[in-house]
C-alpha cells in the first residue's frame, strides 16, 4: 500500500515515517498558529511559506521544534482553565499523554483540567478523546501534545521508523492531525487570551 499523500500548496508530501508524520503535523501547527494570530479567515500564501520551510527543516535537522520550557512560561500566564472545556471549577492536574498508557509522570506532561473532562478523559488518548467528542484542540494544547510526542519518539529512536512498523506508543499516531481546520475554525487557547 501507497504512502498517503497530503497537499503541501500546490504539492503533495508523502508520509512514510513517524517522524515525517510528526513534523508535518507541527509544521501544520505553525501555519495554523500563523494564521489565528493574524486573525486570517483562510490560510494564505504566507501560512503555507511557513509551513513548507519548517516542514523541510524539521525533516532535515537545520530547524527544531520550540523548547517545551517556552510551553511552561505560558501555563504561568494562561488563564487557569481547563485545557478541554475551558471550565474554571473544580480543576486538577491530569496527564495529557496518561501515565497508565506511558506517559511521563513530569510537570510537562501537566495540565489543567475540571473533574467532568478529566473524568471524562480518563486513561485515554487526549487528540483520540476529543475527535471522539468532534472537537480539534486548541493551538497552544496540541503544540504542547505534539511536543511531548516528537521528544518520546527522539528519546527512543524512532523518528526514522516506517509508519507501518511503528510499536504502540503512549500516545495514539493515528490521531496525530494531518490536516488543520481553517484557522477562523481554531482557538489560540481554550478561553480567550487577555
Amino acid at each position: 500500500m501507497a504512502a498517503p499523500r497530503l497537499k503541501q500548496g500546490r504539492s503533495c508530501v508523502q508520509i512514510t515515517t513517524v517522524g515525517e508524520l510528526l513534523n508535518w503535523s507541527y509544521a501544520n501547527l505553525a501555519m495554523a498558529h500563523a494564521a489565528v494570530t493574524a486573525k486570517a479567515e483562510k490560510y494564505g500564501r504566507t501560512q503555507f511559506m511557513i509551513r513548507s520551510r519548517l516542514y523541510t527543516g524539521l525533516n532535515k535537522q537545520t530547524m527544531s521544534i520550540g523548547p517545551l520550557a517556552d510551553d511552561d512560561r505560558l501555563k504561568m500566564i494562561l488563564p487557569k482553565a481547563c485545557c478541554y472545556c475551558g471550565s474554571n471549577q473544580f480543576l486538577s492536574a491530569d496527564h495529557l499523554i496518561p501515565t497508565k498508557r506511558g506517559g511521563a509522570n513530569t510537570g510537562d506532561n501537566l495540565v489543567w483540567a475540571c473533574r467532568s473532562c478529566n473524568s471524562s478523559k480518563s486513561t485515554h488518548d487526549a487528540l483520540e478523546w476529543l475527535a471522539e467528542r468532534k472537537e480539534f484542540p486548541s493551538i497552544l494544547l496540541l503544540r504542547r501534545y505534539l511536543k511531548l510526542a516528537i521528544e518520546m519518539c527522539r528519546e527512543r529512536n524512532l523518528m526514522n521508523t516506517p509508519l507501518a512498523e511503528a510499536p504502540a506508543l503512549p500516545f495514539s499516531l493515528s490521531a496525530i492531525p494531518r490536516t488543520y481546520p481553517q484557522p477562523s475554525e481554531l482557538r489560540l487557547w481554550v478561553v480567550e487570551i487577555a
